[in-house]
């Protein structure tokens, strides 16, 4: 027979195998044929047994050969990935280290492919095995030197950045966060630089610079700075990323300044400090009407373990309860069991502060806001940063600052008053309230969605004379602190006495028992100690006279709310610029309201 053309056939088959291999040899990549339905092995490459360290002539390993060159830590993830790869019928990859018989560890990428005959059931596996060793030891090299490069940038004493051509920060290093107290991912430098230095925006000019911008501190505080920046660019000449650095200037920025700007600086400080000395007094003011929680009754334990449960979360907590029933109280021991008790706990009474300035008390304002603002001036909620704040009479709100404040509990931002920059914040609100904010709400002069977002989990502080029990146990705590302070000794109280005070209704709760003690000590001349009984008879005589019936007075406030938003609307209803809008109430409600209180709201279409 003439073989000539089968002859050739063989030997470019030959020649294509022998290329094979010195390709696999080459890429240190073998191969191998696995039948899932025998469990067996049916092809390795040479190359293959040269990675796993066997010898072909001993013919291909069986599995459980192979099973023990996989490395211990890696063999059960091994065993599972080729499970559910056959139960699923699909490609799959490994990636697993070889523990060879010398010791060596090799790094081995495991790719799988399914030949699948025309019933769907796989026929055989077809697989390569590339030694991936040299490409691990080359990634953990480089990780190496990354760290290395990591650890020299965060030991440079300057601020190193680096951000994408559009501003969006890349990297600042940890001297960054903590100057600034802001994130070192997600923010570029930007963010930090003081409002006047914004505009000149020197990366969208493409080409290396330095500028002298003054940058916030974590505090607040400003501090010049030097930033410079070079652009890295491609082949095309395009900005791929921007690197920079960044150092403190303040002291040379300093000495150029004129003596009317350091006496500037001064005063500003001085303005400062002033203003945190006088929220230092009220807070001790504040502080030193209780020093503790007294009492062991049902009630207040149960309080007790309501602010247990909501203190270590973030959670935003309204506390409502007559006066005097110690809600401010509440609100520190939820604060001093927070995870943000090492930060401040910032206090402002809405009821104390007109409604012209509530708002740049709370938020701050700019210099040159309104008439007398000389200075700029950083609000609670900024001095209050990663601490709590404790918004006391919440009900007392004007409405204008009611919607600035629902921005605070959405959005965590605010703008200073005549500032045009949003202020992230990173601070708890507790909110407290002696009256009854349903009721306000409906007479439509207290938001709905602003009850909704503080009333997240509320707290009721139950009435002194719901908790009877506790009035001996406060007697006792009152009578030594502050016979203590006047030098007396006060060994024993009269059951006369003690009756009246457990019978007396305490309309003014903890606060008036409170009182009633400091004055009965100060006239205690005995051991004994006695309460005039003259006193609380006349205190609630003159309790009776001033009350006024809650309906009366709701009304009242109601038919002042909303003729003030018809006198501003010029008697409009409806409509963005209507009443029902200022009010954040329906029309439908206003319209009801309007007819109930019997207002004539044409009477202010003339006016």
């Amino acid at each position: 027979m003439d073989v000539t053309e089968q002859e050739q056939f063989t030997q470019k088959l030959r020649r294509s195998e022998a290329y094979l291999a010195e390709a696999q040899r080459l890429s240190h990549t073998g191969s191998f044929v696995y039948s899932p339905g025998s469990r067996k092995t049916l092809y390795w490459s040479e190359e293959l047994f040269r990675i796993f360290g066997l010898d072909s002539r001993h013919g291909i390993p069986d599995y459980d050969e192979t099973r023990r060159l996989v490395h211990p830590d890696d063999l059960d993830r091994v065993s599972k990935s080729c499970l559910q790869g056959f139960r699923e019928k699909a490609d799959f990859t490994q990636d697993y280290r070889l523990l060879l018989r010398d010791g060596t560890v090799k790094h081995l990428h495991v790719i799988w492919h399914p030949s699948i005959d025309k019933a769907g059931e796989v026929v055989e596996y077809f697989g390569t095995a590339m030694d991936v060793t040299e490409r691990q030891h080359a990634e953990e090299a480089l990780r190496r030197s990354e760290k290395e490069l990591h650890s020299v940038i965060e030991t440079i004493p300057a601020m190193v950045w680096s951000s994408l051509p559009d501003g969006s920060n890349v990297l600042m290093n940890k001297r960054w966060a903590d100057y600034t107290g802001l994130s070192a991912t997600g923010l570029g430098w930007q963010d930090a630089v003081h409002p006047d230095d914004l505009g000149r925006q020197p990366l969208a000019k493409g080409v290396p610079f330095k500028d002298e911008v003054r940058f916030r501190r974590a505090d607040g505080e400003y501090r010049w700075f030097m930033v410079a920046g070079v652009p890295l660019r491609d082949e095309e000449a395009k900005v791929l990323k921007w690197y920079g650095i960044i150092t403190d200037i303040e002291d040379r920025k300093r000495a150029e300044d004129s003596l009317q700007r350091a006496f500037d600086e001064i005063k500003t400080l001085k303005d400062r400090l002033c203003r945190e000395n006088i929220a230092l007094r009220e807070e001790i003011d504040k502080t030193s009407m209780f020093e503790e929680i007294v009492g062991a009754s049902p009630a207040l334990k149960a309080v007790l373990a309501r602010v247990a449960r909501v203190a270590p979360m973030d959670s935003t907590v309204l506390i409502t309860g007559e006066t005097g029933t110690g809600k401010e109280l509440v609100a520190r021991a939820i604060h001093k069991r927070s995870q943000r008790s090492s930060r401040a706990f910032v206090s402002v009474n809405c009821a104390a502060i007109a409604p012209s300035l509530i708002a740049s008390e709370l938020f701050g304002h700019e210099k040159g806001a309104f008439t007398g603002a000389h200075q700029r001036r950083l609000g609670r909620f900024e001095l209050a940063e990663g601490g709590t704040i404790f918004l006391d009479e919440i009900g007392e709100l004007p409405t204008e600052t009611q919607i600035a404040l629902l921005r605070v509990l959405q959005e965590r931002e605010f703008e200073r008053v005549g500032g045009n920059q949003a202020i992230r914040v990173n601070v708890r609100v507790i909110a407290a309230s002696n009256r009854d904010l349903e009721a306000a709400i409906e007479a439509g002069i207290f938001r709905r969605d602003l009850f909704y977002r503080l009333n997240v989990f509320p707290i009721a502080i139950p009435l002194l004379r719901e908790r009877k029990e506790d009035i001996p146990i406060l007697v006792e705590y009152f009578i030594d602190r502050y016979a203590s302070k006047a030098g007396k000794k006060i060994r024993r109280t009269t059951k006369k006495t003690m009756d009246l005070l457990q019978s007396y209704p305490w309309p003014g709760n903890v606060r008036e028992l409170q009182n009633v003690i400091e004055r009965s000590v100060i006239l205690c001349d005995t051991e004994s100690f006695s309460v005039d009984e003259s006193w609380l008879v006349r205190e609630c005589r003159q309790t009776q006279q001033a009350s006024q019936p809650l309906s009366d007075k709701v009304l009242t406030q109601e038919r002042e709310v909303i003729e003030a938003a018809l006198v501003a609307s010029k008697g409009r209803v409806s409509g963005t610029s209507g009443a029902a809008a200022k009010l954040g109430i329906p029309p439908s409600t206003l319209e009801s309201k309007i007819r109930s209180l019997k207002i004539n709201k044409h009477q202010f279409k003339a006016a």
